[in-house]
This record gives structure tokens, sequence and C-alpha cells, in this order.
């Protein structure tokens, strides 16, 4: 992942399983602020699991620390996956135990997928939950 700005990322998405190399976007349409939560537009790899396929999705999340003490962080939106042509809803919740410990809960619009990253400067590994544990992935990113 290259970061253009704070808002805008891009960067290369490649899937070894699937021998598929793909664009990476992600954009803060609005930054989140104590009375709205962020909307993020992006592009990726359809759903985990899918051969192939591209998604467009629009997200908005919000991070309840301030009202719970707790960084848990929800979000809710919509994805159109290219595999099947099919517009879906989304969802999910991140929760940040240190600055360098989180977990995530991803709702695709069809399968519940849990991913523990642990990040450490520009790097990113990731143990991915592939439908609740059918299958184990592990992913790593570099931000430069």
């Amino acid at each position: 992942m290259y970061l253009f700005s704070d808002r805008v990322r891009a960067g290369i998405e490649w899937n070894p399983k699937a021998d598929d190399a793909s664009p990476l976007i992600n954009v803060h349409l609005v930054r989140e602020a104590r009375n709205r939560p962020a909307v993020i537009f992006g592009l990726s790899s359809d759903r985990i699991g899918t051969p192939y396929g591209k998604s467009l999705f629009l997200t908005a999340s919000y991070d309840l620390k301030a009202v719970s003490g707790l960084s848990l962080a929800p979000y809710v939106g919509v994805a159109h996956g290219t595999f099947e042509d099919k517009t879906r809803p989304i969802g999910g919740l991140n929760i940040r135990f240190s600055p360098s410990l989180s977990a995530l809960a991803i709702f695709d619009g069809v399968h519940l997928h849990e991913v523990l990253s642990y990040e450490r400067g520009r790097h990113g590994l990731s143990l991915v939950l592939v439908r609740s544990g059918r299958r184990v992935g592990v992913s790593y990113n570099v931000v430069f």
C-alpha cells in the first residue's frame, strides 16, 4: 500500500492461491468526527474465497471509544462484487486491544470471517479465519 495522503491509499493485492493480482484502493470520503462516522469508498478483490472478481464498496464506520471506553468500531455498508455480479450489504466490527493488536469480524454479505492483526511500524501480519475457521490464511502488508 502506498499512502498518497491521509485520505487516499492504493496498492496491489496479490492472491497466490487464485494467482491473481489486482489494485487495492481506499479513499476516506468523510473523516470521522465526534458527531459523524467516517465514510470510505474502495476497490478490492471480491469476497474472501471467491476465485476471481473485484469489489467496489462504500462503508460508514464509527469508533465507540468515547462512549464505551473500548476501541470498538462497527461498520456497515454495501459492496458490489463482479464474481457473481451482485450487490450485498456488508458489515463488521473492529476491536483495537492496543496500538499494535486488533481483531476484526467481517461479514462480506454471505459469510463471516475473523481476522487477528499485529502491526509494527510499516508492517502488518494477519491471521485470517475464513468462514469462521473453515480455512485459515495469512496476510502480510507493508505501507510506504
